[in-house]
């Protein structure tokens, strides 16, 4: 059994566990996601009173919002809601803002591909409206990305 099929199965597994415990899963990933922001939040800190760079202030700023919302993402069980569609929202606007720039950058990237990229990046910001009136649909949806995927990578030959 090579890699390909060994993840596609985990990613199946994990795909259906979505599916059949979608809160669990939505707090596990905010979770997750507020431990990452803690960690991001504490070393932009260090990097910003420590680091020397003309950047301090702003790494102090953006560590000390990270913290917060860490925290929120750990503790605040109610929040879930809210953070699955902001997740959505901002993962959107950003990949528009990078399709953007590859549209009017110069030869480095691919037009089609920045144009996929807006595209893809409004279905995002379509979920997170979703997700605002029913949170279930995004673990559901994120499911049923992985077991499509898994299901690609154990069939793939490579």
């Amino acid at each position: 059994m090579n890699n390909n099929q060994i993840l596609g199965i985990l990613s199946i597994i994990l795909g259906l566990i979505f599916i059949i415990c979608p809160v669990f899963s939505t707090a596990l990933v905010s979770t997750f996601i507020g431990i990452s922001f803690l960690l991001l939040g504490i070393f932009s800190i260090l990097a910003g009173i420590f680091g020397g760079t003309g950047m301090g202030a702003l790494l102090i700023i953006s560590g000390i919002l990270a913290v917060i919302f860490g925290f929120i993402f750990t503790t605040n069980i109610f929040a879930i809601p809210i953070i699955m569609s902001l997740q959505f929202y901002i993962i959107g606007i950003i990949m528009i803002l990078i399709g953007i720039a590859g549209i009017f950058s110069g030869d480095q990237t691919s037009k089609i591909l920045s144009i996929l990229m807006i595209i893809l990046a409004i279905v995002m910001i379509a979920i997170g409206a979703l997700t605002i009136d029913n949170p279930i649909i995004a673990p559901i949806l994120l499911g049923i990305s992985l077991i499509v995927e898994g299901a690609n990578l154990l069939v793939l030959k490579v």
